[in-house]
Formats: structure tokens, C-alpha cells, sequence
């Protein structure tokens, strides 16, 4: 049974919680579902995934039991938003050092341009059963 896409991203960063938002406005037959960086899913799913606790600060796309970081991740994502969307996908033609190069210069400035929240975006009840829950 091919399980859901599941998108790992900082549940403090404001960036990040705007990209959550800004992907479910957009994944219009609700195919993924989310869970923040800092929950007991994510942190399991790493594990099963044996990716590092570095990857902790990266956008992660978990697919087909395959994780996708950083540009990567990005990229995939926009293939299961509405239009014009998945046309993003046609980046990934780009070097993954350039692509990586970007994300992780926005990545490294995120706190600093967007702010952090103190805890955890909370789902509301008609998004809730698109969370994996449990945070610590």
C-alpha cells in the first residue's frame, strides 16, 4: 500500500508555517500531510529514514519511503499543487549545489527575515486530519 506523502518543515520558523499554508491552499485533492520538524512522528520518521539530526533544519519531503531535502523536497512538492505550479518542477534541471546554494542561504536567514513563533502552528479542526500529531 503506497503511503501519503508526508512534508517535515520547522514548526517555529514563520516561513515555513506561511509555505504549509500557501501548499494546502494549493494541493487541492489533499494528498499531503505534514508534520513540524519538532513532533514525535518526524523525529520517527528520520529515524526509519536514518537521516541525520542535521537534516532537522531542512524541508523534508518523505515519498514512496524515500526523504527529500532541501531544493529537492521543494521542487517535488509543486508537482502536487494546482497550476502553474508543477512547471517549477523543470528546475530541477538545475545543478543541485546552485539550487541547494539558494535554499540554503534563504534557510540560514529564515529567523532573521520572517521571525519564529514560540510553539508549534496548531492545525484547525477541518485541517487536522492532514497533521501527524503528537509534538514534544
Amino acid at each position: 500500500m503506497r503511503q501519503q506523502p508526508i512534508l517535515l518543515f520547522d514548526g517555529i520558523c514563520n516561513l515555513c508555517n506561511g509555505t504549509v499554508n500557501f501548499v494546502i491552499k494549493r494541493d487541492k485533492k489533499a494528498v499531503l500531510k505534514f508534520a513540524p520538524l519538532q513532533s514525535v512522528q518526524a523525529k520517527k520518521l528520520l529515524e526509519e529514514l536514518n537521516l541525520s539530526q542535521h537534516e532537522m533544519k531542512s524541508f523534508i519531503l518523505i515519498e514512496n519511503n524515500q526523504g527529500y531535502t532541501k531544493s529537492t523536497a521543494a521542487l517535488r512538492v509543486c508537482r502536487y499543487l494546482k497550476n502553474p505550479w508543477p512547471l517549477m518542477y523543470g528546475f530541477i534541471i538545475v545543478p543541485k549545489f546552485i539550487r541547494d546554494g539558494i535554499y540554503n542561504w534563504i534557510a540560514y536567514n529564515r529567523y532573521r527575515w520572517f521571525g519564529k513563533r514560540e510553539t508549534c502552528m496548531i492545525p484547525t479542526a477541518e485541517l487536522r486530519e492532514r497533521f501527524l500529531n503528537e509534538t514534544v
